[in-house]
């Protein structure tokens, strides 16, 4: 019995430490502001909160941005959204693969 509640414990530990919060550094090359930065996970069926907040990344600057959602994924779907009007989705991003992420015209 105590055997087995060691290796619950350590599969619990295990998929705990699975579960990273990933980094990626948005680099805006377009000619309008970012104004809208959205995940989800390529499973889901929704889109997460506007990573940016208030905030407006000008074009020729980059930003870092924290998916801290508890997930093991490093796959995503990325929405963006820009203040001339015009929006982006990407789908099927590996997020741990790059360190960053750019927006182009």
């Amino acid at each position: 019995m105590k055997f087995l509640a060691t290796a619950a414990a350590a599969a619990l530990i295990s998929t705990a430490a699975l579960a990273e919060d990933i980094e990626v550094f948005l680099v805006n090359d377009s000619s309008a502001d970012l104004v809208a930065f959205s995940v989800s996970p390529a499973s889901a069926n929704q889109w997460q909160d506007n990573l940016l907040g208030e905030t407006r990344l000008q074009p020729g600057y980059e930003i870092g941005v924290l998916i801290a959602d508890g997930l093991s994924t490093c796959i995503y779907d990325i929405r963006a959204d820009f203040a001339d009007g015009t929006g982006l989705d990407d789908f099927g991003v590996d997020l741990c693969e790059m360190e960053s992420y750019t927006f182009y015209d």
